[in-house]
């Protein structure tokens, strides 16, 4: 991606290497200013309650109509828990307690970093928002698990009652490639 203007000054950009560093950047010709492109954090919750997992139906695109775990794009100014519990409410309506980070996905071909939290539910009270049409409870055998939104989002689950069933939920780093 190409950034044609300086956000510092407005200046034109140029991509060159910056001294001291080893990848092309856009640098500013008038201030110098550089332009860092990094990943995007993605933080989410897995929010439990009396055994079943609250999920929400997107009303957004991508993936609009299918079923997805609370969680969205981490804000400056906040913590990863804070960020995923505040999606959470954005998606579900619904407060939940944060237990603690459960997994982290490197997904490099769109530039995302996910980071899943463990979370409680104290209440079922929820329901949709203008992010999602609908929100609901599910048991593990009645996951639709053919209309999961993204592969992340599967592969988090699948983690997920696998470990609850050896009764252990250890913190994992893995990968999510294009095509596997």
């Amino acid at each position: 991606m190409t950034i044609n203007f300086c956000s510092n000054c407005g200046g034109p950009m140029e991509q060159r290497i910056p001294e001291a560093d080893d990848h092309i950047r856009s640098v500013c010709k008038h201030c110098g200013f550089i332009h860092y492109l990094n990943p995007k954090t993605v933080v989410g919750t897995i929010p439990e309650y009396k055994d079943k997992i609250l999920l929400c139906r997107r009303n957004i695109e991508p993936q609009k109509g299918k079923w997805t775990l609370p969680a969205g794009y981490l804000e400056n100014g906040e913590s990863v828990q804070d960020g995923a519990a505040r999606e959470t409410l954005e998606e579900t309506l619904a407060n939940v307690k944060i237990i603690e980070p459960y997994r982290m996905f490197n997904i490099v071909h769109v530039n995302q970093i996910y980071v899943m939290f463990r979370a409680t539910l104290p209440s079922p009270e929820f329901g949709p928002t203008k992010e999602s049409m609908d929100v609901r409870l599910f048991h593990e055998k009645d996951i639709p698990w053919e209309n999961i939104a993204f592969k992340v989002i599967k592969e988090t689950l699948r983690n997920y009652y696998c470990d609850k069933k050896k009764g252990i939920y250890p913190f994992k780093v893995g990968d999510i490639h294009r095509h596997s």
